[in-house]
């Protein structure tokens, strides 16, 4: 009996029947289930089975099985408990819930019928199975996208695509607004987009790996670019600091020079100081003691002095001390701040076929767009604007299409304007193919 044990169980709360009751159509509820999932039905008027809805009128009367009862009652007694169903079987958070479970914990719903527009679990879709008038219908995975696929105007299965508007329609929207339409099935249309998304797919395919092999190639410029860059910041930086090196061994050299000038110069020169503060101490011994002479008033010491000291107070030309002006070493300053100009003007020389060297180096990068199917890469479905339309003009459904309004009262003619510009049908339709990504 523990095989069988479903055969006992609620098919609305998925346990052990409590009070079970037998409808009129055989199948078995608990009874607070069956009233439960009937009290929601007193709106209707009509009270269904909920594994076979089978509908009843008026509400039946619901009676104890006793059968069923005792038979539940030695499966509590003998510890025997219906296994619990599956985890998947209730539904949760983000799942789609069975429209027909009436239980505090409603299943999972697996299916959903797009005739009934509505979702079962296990349990409440075997009617599907086994009523002839129900298995013609179209059962798919379980989607909350019900009411997605019911026409908005005329609450019907959509199962038309209208090619001009490129939206889904139902049968009776191709005899309103979609009448003349380029219209196919939904299924048929499916065929071909599906055949039209292979082809988009292997162009897609074609494309992604060419630009596979693109994204390689340049990945190896881009690697050798920076390659070639930094052993260039190498080679540079090495040869303009041998380049101050040199011009610091040439300032070094320059301050030798200068240095040893001056050296070789003021050595001349203390010597001459010297000579001539020498000579200076002696003219003025001479001077003093001739004025002393001049005034002594003992004439033979006067007569016996003069004689030496007009002897010795007799000098021979001295040579003459060139001193140059205080620039002496202003031309060396001037020829090194020439050579600075020179260098300067080099380097800018030089510096323009160093820039123009440098900014030749590129990486290939792809071309603007010249041809139709280049400039489909970027393309993108119209669409027109109802607020900026003139009122002369109106828009179908999905503003995929303009046309005149016809005016009565104007003279000119029932599709022209005050300047005499006639309009005519207009149909507005993208064939651009989807951008390849």
């Amino acid at each position: 009996m523990a095989d069988n044990l479903e055969l006992f169980c609620c098919s609305i709360c998925l346990d052990l029947l409590k009070v079970p009751v037998t409808t009129a159509c055989g199948h078995s509820y608990c009874m607070g289930c069956i009233k439960e999932s009937w009290d929601q039905d007193d709106l209707k008027g009509a009270y269904r089975c909920p594994q076979c809805r089978q509908t009843f009128t008026p509400r039946p009367v619901l009676k104890r099985n006793i059968v069923l009862a005792e038979v539940v009652e030695k499966l509590k007694k003998t510890g025997t408990q219906a296994a619990p169903p599956p985890a998947l079987r209730y539904a949760g958070p983000g799942d789609v819930v069975c429209d027909f479970c009436t239980g505090t914990r409603k299943q999972k719903a697996l299916t959903s019928c797009l005739v009934c527009l509505a979702s079962y679990c296990d349990t409440h879709l075997q009617l599907h199975y086994e009523s002839p008038a129900l298995k013609k219908h179209k059962l798919v995975k379980a989607t909350r996208q019900l009411q997605e696929k019911i026409c908005s105007h005329h609450d019907k299965l959509l199962e038309v695509y209208c090619r001009i508007d490129q939206q889904c329609i139902c049968y009776l929207c191709t005899m309103d607004e979609h009448k003349g339409h380029d219209t196919v099935s939904a299924a048929a249309e499916r065929t071909e987009k599906q055949r039209q998304l292979g082809m988009s797919q292997q162009k897609a395919q074609q494309r992604f790996q060419e630009r596979e092999k693109e994204l390689k190639k340049l990945q190896q410029a881009v690697e050798s670019l920076k390659r070639s860059a930094q052993e260039a910041v190498k080679d540079s930086d090495e040869i303009f600091t041998e380049l101050i090196r040199s011009i610091e061994r040439r300032r070094s050299e320059v301050k030798e020079l200068i240095r040893a000038q001056e050296k070789a110069q003021v050595s001349q020169a203390e010597g001459l100081l010297e000579q001539l503060k020498q000579e200076i101490a002696e003219l003025r011994k001479r001077s003093t003691e001739l004025e002393q002479l001049s005034h002594t008033e003992d004439h033979i010491h006067f007569l016996q002095s003069y004689q030496s000291l007009s002897m010795i107070s007799v000098f021979s030309d001295l040579p003459s001390i060139v001193v140059h002006p205080l620039q002496y070493f202003g031309d060396v300053s001037k020829t090194v701040s020439e050579l600075r100009e020179k260098v300067e003007d080099f380097l800018k020389g030089e510096w323009i076929k160093i820039s123009t060297t440098v900014n030749i180096v590129d990486v290939v990068l792809p071309p603007e767009p010249k041809t139709r199917e280049q400039f489909l890469q970027y393309s993108c479905q119209l669409t027109l604007d109802p607020n900026t339309a003139h009122t002369r003009l109106s828009l179908s459904e999905g503003n995929r299409k303009v046309t005149a309004n016809q005016s009565q009262n104007n003279s000119k003619g029932p599709c022209e304007d005050a300047v005499g510009n006639r309009y005519e049908s207009i149909y507005i339709h993208s064939k651009m193919s989807p951008i390849s990504t």
